[in-house]
């Protein structure tokens, strides 16, 4: 028997996320361990009179291509793939692992190769959801190997996923519920936007940045399922100080341990790790916008409680704020361009502030104002 759970998640999906309207080609990406959700969204963008395209991967897919590619084919980008990107109204990504960790033999320059074969695939993503003529949506598909990587059993698992995109049982209304997170998160927004200067204060955090001429973009739920963060993209050379990253980085399947990175106007400078700092080296010189910030963001959802290894959860914790390195997103005025787009997350639960042109905005994991 489905979970009913996945019929309400597909619901927010198709009817809030991403708004699905009558002749909207829909991309649906996804392996095939997903398989109960990708039905549910199928049957829905049909009864929204949208068109889905499904492009399913075996679960250990990208092992076996990282295993036989040769760099040529690193190098390519899959005609259907691109073209979908650039000319559907819609995309629907659901993350659906069942080995997170497949990837870690890897050598880095292979991923970092691969990953700038796949920048227009980005960068037509950025671009076009920008000018709102794609719309696109990335989800979870609460897989066991998840669960495992969270440390929590699976039934619980499960649970804290849909509590967190408020398609659990309890939540009458999910929709009505992200609009009370647009409406909380646009009177956060309306109050700081516009201004200069952003500090940072804590034990893991000194930092410095401009926000001048930049837009606040209110997450609630239509990019990301689950969500609740506000981000910009902070002045190109405006970043100075110092951070250390209170949980672990993780991209491509690898995992980097106690990031700490130092700027100055912008760039980084300093970067150590304890674990695979080779990693986070090699990564640092994909391009010239790999070493500046792409979004400066803060997590609003207070459903989401602990770290899961999962970024799509782990940076809207309610009480941290998170960086990106590469790429920006250009509807908030960012200007960085990078084949990456690296999100790395701080706490500030303790002994931590947040200061707009002085005054105080955010103090030990919420907002003051």
């Amino acid at each position: 028997m489905t979970d009913k759970r996945f019929e309400k998640l597909a619901k927010i999906l198709v009817g809030h996320s991403a708004n699905i309207q009558p002749g909207d080609r829909v991309l649906i990406e996804a392996t095939t361990a997903a398989e109960p959700l990708v039905r549910e969204l199928y049957a829905q963008i049909l009864d929204h009179g949208g068109h889905p395209h499904m492009q399913l991967a075996l679960p250990d897919q990208e092992e076996l291509f990282y295993s036989h590619a040769s760099d040529e084919q690193l190098d390519f980008v899959s005609t259907f793939r691109k073209l979908a990107y650039d000319r559907f109204e819609s995309r629907i990504r659901i993350h659906s692992e069942t080995n997170p960790q497949a990837l870690t033999a890897v050598a880095p320059s292979r991923q970092a190769r691969r990953q700038k074969a796949l920048a227009p695939i980005l960068r037509a993503q950025m671009r076009r959801g920008a000018a709102k003529t794609f719309k696109w949506v990335t989800t979870l598909y609460p897989t066991e190997a998840y669960a495992r990587e969270a440390g929590m059993d699976y039934e619980a698992y499960k649970d804290f996923v849909f509590r967190a995109c408020f398609a659990d049982e309890e939540t009458e209304d999910p929709v009505a519920s992200w609009k009370v997170f647009e409406t909380r998160q646009q009177d956060i927004i309306n109050r700081i936007e516009g201004g200069d200067k952003v500090e940072l204060h804590g034990p893991n955090v000194e930092l410095a940045l401009s926000i001048r001429g930049r837009k606040f973009k209110n997450s609630f739920g239509r990019r990301n399922m689950p969500d609740g963060e506000i981000f910009t993209g902070p002045v190109e050379n405006s970043v100075n100080g110092w951070v250390r990253f209170t949980y672990p980085a993780i991209t491509g399947g690898r995992v980097v341990e106690d990031v700490e990175l130092t700027f100055e106007r912008g760039k980084v400078v300093g970067a150590k790790a304890r674990k695979n700092q080779d990693f986070l080296l090699e990564m640092l010189e994909s391009d010239r916008g790999a070493r500046y910030v792409g979004e400066f963001a803060i997590g609003t959802n207070f459903q989401i409680d602990r770290f899961i290894g999962q970024i799509l959860f782990d940076e809207k914790i309610g009480g941290t704020f998170h960086l990106a390195l590469g790429a920006g997103y250009p509807e908030t005025g960012s200007l960085n361009k990078s084949a990456i787009h690296w999100d790395m997350i701080c706490d500030l639960r303790q002994d931590s502030v947040i200061m707009a042109d002085g005054e105080l905005v955010y103090k030990n994991g919420g907002f003051v104002i």
